[in-house]
């Protein structure tokens, strides 16, 4: 295992020029004002978020997408084969076609008794009983039609289109299976319109309330991002004591997906830090440093850190002072020293 100490002190190396002809850039360590505040644990969701079920029994017979593909609202996904919901619909029509012309008898037959009726060949319990006769079948007529909806809608559900734009997160289905009503077929969601759920204890809740700006870093991405809005939920969870915090991202935000690790920075005030650019800060092994320049020497020195700012700097707990300069480009600073190091003394 490296000895830190022995790495240190090997790496110390002399450069026999000044600081303006360095051939990288070096800045000089001085306080900032940082935003300070509570930091905690978070996972990027998406807002839109769905997984489409079948809604009849049937036989998978396409899926037209696969998890990763773009689709477009109202696209096919998926099609179902459900041969008992046609013969249903045919039945249906039948009994309409039916229902037609049982009414339409019984119109006429109304309308003869009627005709009767004024002509006082028959009583007024006959005309009663056509017309309780031609009502009924108006509403048989009426019933026949409402099936026949029913049934064509619910054989509309064999085509499973996309509610909105977006991507394929999973698909459940393969065809040829044999799905019942609730099976998941595909899940997806908006790339769009991205959000990151915190759990924050109670007691905290003041301060977050207060906060005036929000950020949330995505340390697999290496970037922080400014929160677009947050919510928090009027409801604690009553095992852990904590409330859900809903923070907004902006739109169209690259390779941000949902399940994402992610954290949240809640700032509730400023103070003054001793902070260096992130770059600068050379990582070997269990060692965090940066290179030192002082009048014609380039050195290594270990440093501890805090956490970053958001801005492409991090604080520094140990291991510099105010004033010390250090270079920003760790690889041009090593190569520069190791290079001076081997030219021959004058």
């Amino acid at each position: 295992m490296l000895n830190p100490a022995r790495f240190l002190a090997c790496i110390i190396l002399t450069a026999p020029t000044a600081w303006a002809a360095l051939p990288f850039d070096t800045t000089t360590v001085k306080y900032r004002m940082a935003d300070t505040g509570y930091s905690t644990e978070a996972t990027v969701e998406a807002v839109k978020q769905s997984t489409l079920a079948a809604q009849v029994a049937g036989r998978v017979a396409a899926v037209n997408f696969d998890a990763g593909d773009y689709v477009k609202a109202g696209s096919v996904i998926v099609r179902l084969s459900a041969q008992e919901l046609s013969s249903a619909v045919a039945g249906s029509q039948a009994q309409v076609a039916q229902a037609d012309a049982t009414l339409a008898n019984a119109r006429a037959n109304y309308q003869r008794q009627q005709q009767l009726f004024q002509q006082k060949f028959i009583s007024q319990a006959a005309l009663d009983r056509a017309t309780s006769e031609f009502q009924a079948a108006e509403a048989a007529a009426r019933a026949a039609r409402a099936g026949v909806g029913q049934t064509t809608a619910v054989s509309g559900y064999t085509v499973i289109t996309a509610p909105y734009s977006g991507v394929i997160a999973a698909r459940h289905v393969e065809v040829g299976e044999t799905v019942s009503p609730g099976t998941p077929l595909m899940t997806g969601f908006d790339p769009k319109d991205m959000r990151v759920i915190a759990n924050v204890p109670q007691y905290k809740l003041a301060e977050i309330k207060a906060s005036p700006h929000v950020a949330v870093e995505i340390p697999s991405l290496s970037k922080w991002i400014d929160a677009a809005g947050v919510t928090v939920l009027p409801a604690a969870d009553a095992a852990t004591h904590t409330v859900k915090v809903r923070i907004d991202l902006p739109a169209n935000l690259e390779g941000v997906i949902p399940g994402m690790f992610a954290r949240a920075h809640f700032s509730v005030g400023s103070a003054r830090t001793l902070a260096i650019p992130s770059g600068a800060v050379v990582r070997r092994s269990e060692i965090t440093a940066v290179y030192v320049v002082n009048q014609d020497k380039v050195s290594l020195r270990q440093i501890r850190l805090g956490t970053p700012n958001g801005r492409g700097e991090v604080e520094v707990l140990a291991g510099l002072n105010p004033g010390d300069v250090i270079a920003l480009d760790p690889v041009k600073a090593v190569i520069y020293a190791k290079s001076s190091a081997n030219q021959p003394a004058r």
